[in-house]
């Protein structure tokens, strides 16, 4: 999928006023996590399994 495609969301945690945030655009087999300053820059695909670890480990 090209970067046009991705439908990206926002943590709902995220702030209206700018600052530091992170979008994810979810697919069946890869997880792409941008920064929301910058969508244009080159952004992380990582695999669903990386990315469920990543969230446990988050929430510990």
């Amino acid at each position: 999928m090209t970067r046009e495609q991705l439908t990206w969301f926002k943590s709902s945690y995220s702030g209206g006023e700018g600052g530091d945030c992170v979008e994810v655009a979810a697919h069946p087999t890869a997880i792409h996590i941008r920064d929301s300053k910058h969508p244009l820059a080159p952004h992380l695909t990582v695999t669903p399994a990386t990315w469920n670890a990543f969230l446990r480990g988050a929430t510990t």
